[in-house]
């Protein structure tokens, strides 16, 4: 080759690599155009009353689910395409990964971009964050009072128990007689619940070391492996999982998941505070939470896929409570809870605090039409539903007390709070006690039962596709 002719192969060499590195550029700008914050907030349903975003930490933008038959080498080849980096693969649903984007542009552009590799992508979307809001009201500690004639069955020590009208309701404060879930006479008949059953709690942490829930902790058994992911590494999870560092400390730091782990399991008949609707059971911890009530889907759904890993190591986790959710539908945190359906796992969610038909406007995970999902409306002392709570003759299955609920708080204290997210531990609780007598259930008839364990209320014909509020005697056999 004469060097007119090297010359002009490097000048042509040259120009393509100018014009590739120009459009790579102008990718980026575009991605840049509406540069958003690394997630797209969806304000939850929990109170109305405003927080600020500061402190949210989510890496991982956007969520993506490759089809199947792409392999691993594929997808990394994607990512590297587009300046992306796979931060986690979730195990349980095939092909769903966490994808962090360097370029930090908008995630919905992100997605876009994702989403126009039809062959290899099914879906995807932005890493949304779910914000958490103080609860309504407060009682720390009120004291004992003497539990009324009106109450039947077996009856607990606990100083604040004739406050709980939710497990014995006498009438206190306004309420009307038996408009309870009648706990006190599925205690004397047929059970206070069972150490062997475990309850995951996913919220904001719970705290451990509270004095009324210390004894109801779940901690990984000595021939249970700590928990292992192939991007995260080993984590010790002793104590349960922490997704919002990726670690096992799920101490709470906020109060809501200490307040519905109490209503699940606090100790009965200790001579402390209050009774749970399982005096004995294993309560573990999930937090995907943070201090100031923020979350995001991408913990979440790490939250239930380490779940559903612990269950395939030996652990008896049964349930998942869920008090927690937004108007907006992930197609990642649903295929989750399908996943979690599978492995034999019930999920009970909060149906919304909205006071607004679920069937028309939906709120998620409780509005999946999942066949392990019970969403839970809330009801008020005296058997009508809440004025907040949100309803649905389709979407919304089952109605338990959520107003004025006393429970466990921070630094052991103790606290009533009112909403769907009160009322959903009452059902987790009630489906515990079930699995106390009949641990043989399976997912799908453990949930028949709830759903048919029912007080008929005229106040829910048309607003629960059972048309009632939930009864652990009967849900257990004790009527």
């Amino acid at each position: 080759m004469n060097r007119n002719n090297l010359l002009g192969h490097l000048t042509l060499a040259l120009t393509i690599i100018l014009i590739a590195a120009f459009a790579g550029q102008l990718r980026r700008w575009d991605r840049h155009r509406h540069k958003a914050p690394c997630s797209t907030t969806s304000r939850a349903f929990l109170t109305d009353r405003k927080v600020d975003l500061e402190g949210v930490k989510n890496k991982a933008e956007v969520l993506v689910r490759f089809r199947s038959g792409v392999t691993e080498e594929a997808k990394r080849r994607i990512a590297y395409r587009l300046n992306d980096n796979i931060e986690n693969e979730i195990e349980s649903v095939n092909g769903l990964v966490f994808i962090d984007d360097l370029d930090n542009a908008d995630p919905q552009a992100v997605a876009d971009e994702y989403l126009k590799m039809k062959d290899e992508v099914e879906y995807a979307e932005p890493n949304f964050t779910i914000s958490l809001e103080p609860l309504d009201g407060e009682l720390t500690n009120p004291g004992r009072t003497e539990p009324s004639d009106l109450v039947s069955g077996k009856l607990p020590d606990d100083p604040m128990f004739n406050e709980q009208w939710s497990l014995a309701n006498s009438g206190q404060r306004g309420g009307k007689a038996r408009a309870d879930i009648s706990a006190t006479l599925a205690w004397d008949k047929k059970t206070t619940g069972s150490e062997d059953v475990v309850v995951a709690v996913l919220d904001s942490g719970v705290d451990y070391r509270h004095q009324d829930l210390m004894q109801n902790m779940w901690e990984r058994p000595g021939n249970v492996a700590a928990y292992y992911d192939d991007q995260l590494g080993y984590v010790d999870d002793l104590n349960g999982y922490d997704a919002t560092s990726v670690g096992g400390d799920p101490m709470d730091e906020n109060g809501h998941g200490t307040h519905c782990a109490g209503i699940i399991g606090a100790d009965g008949n200790n001579g402390i505070g209050i009774a749970g609707i399982n005096w004995r059971v294993k309560i573990m911890p999930l937090k995907f939470m943070s201090k100031g009530g923020f979350g995001s889907t991408k913990d979440a759904v790490e939250a239930i896929n380490y779940v559903i890993n612990r269950k395939e190591a030996g652990v008896n986790v049964r349930i998942i409570s869920a008090s927690w959710g937004s108007t907006q539908k992930s197609q990642a945190l649903e295929d989750v809870i399908r996943a979690a359906g599978q492995a034999g796992i019930l999920f009970v969610a909060a149906s919304g605090n909205a006071s607004a038909n679920a069937d028309k406007s939906p709120h998620y995970p409780a509005s999946f039409e999942l066949p392990n999902v019970i969403s839970v409306a809330a009801l008020n002392r005296i058997d009508e539903l809440a004025s907040f709570s949100n309803f649905g003759a389709k979407r919304v299955h089952i109605a338990a007390p959520g107003a004025e609920i006393l429970s466990t708080w921070l630094n052991g204290d103790f606290r009533e709070a009112s909403g769907t997210s009160m009322a959903t531990p009452e059902v987790a609780g009630v489906a515990a006690l079930v699995l106390s007598v009949e641990p043989n259930l399976t997912m799908e008839e453990l949930r028949a039962r709830l759903l048919k364990s029912i007080d008929k209320l005229p106040g829910l014909k048309g607003k629960v596709s059972s048309g009632g509020r939930i009864n652990a005697a009967r849900a257990v056999g004790a009527e």
